[in-house]
């Protein structure tokens, strides 16, 4: 008899910075996470069709209130991330806001939130995969695209492998290559 399946979930994770280029992190007061720092973000509502881009608008506005449109986020990554915790597979959409957040939200019932520079994140507790991969992939293809993957079996050490880089559009927006 083999074992039973591990759920697999759809979630979007969302890079947003101030004017300062500070970067809003949430102290997660629940898993997964819990006790340590992470981009905003959740899980996609797959009963009603929703796609990352509208859970990302949606997330965004439910957790900090800054109010966006698909238009401010740049989809830079994908990862696939196998028995993360060692309770479900998830696959993550990561989004950079494009339009910075005027002010500190408020603690909700997710957790509280900070702003750092780049070099502090570097220093607060974040999950391994954040530390090892995310940011590093923010750091070097925010402004690109990049598909990867993340072997996080707790009983294995963490395994993270690209598949694939698209490099940076010719384009600038949504509606097609710029006329020359």
């Amino acid at each position: 008899m083999s074992a039973p399946a591990i759920p697999y979930k759809i979630a979007v994770l969302v890079f947003i910075e101030n004017a300062a280029g500070e970067h809003l992190l949430l102290l997660r007061a629940k898993p997964p996470n819990l006790g340590v720092w992470s981009p905003i973000g959740g899980k996609l509502e797959t009963a009603t069709g929703e796609s990352p881009y509208e859970c990302a608008v949606r997330e965004t506005y439910e957790e900090t209130g800054h109010a966006i449109t698909i238009a401010d986020l740049h989809l830079f990554g994908m990862i696939a991330e196998r028995a993360y915790e060692g309770e479900s597979h998830w696959l993550l959409f990561l989004f950079r806001c494009r339009k910075p957040i005027a002010a500190l939200p408020p603690e909700m019932h997710e957790g509280r939130f900070g702003f750092f520079t780049r070099a502090q994140i570097d220093e607060i507790p974040l999950p391994a995969t954040d530390r090892t991969a995310l940011w590093p992939i923010y750091d070097k293809h925010s402004d690109r695209f990049v598909a990867f993957r993340a072997n996080c079996d707790p009983a294995q050490p963490l395994k993270i492998e690209i598949e694939e880089i698209i490099p940076t559009p010719s384009f600038t927006n949504r509606s097609g290559p710029a006329a020359s």
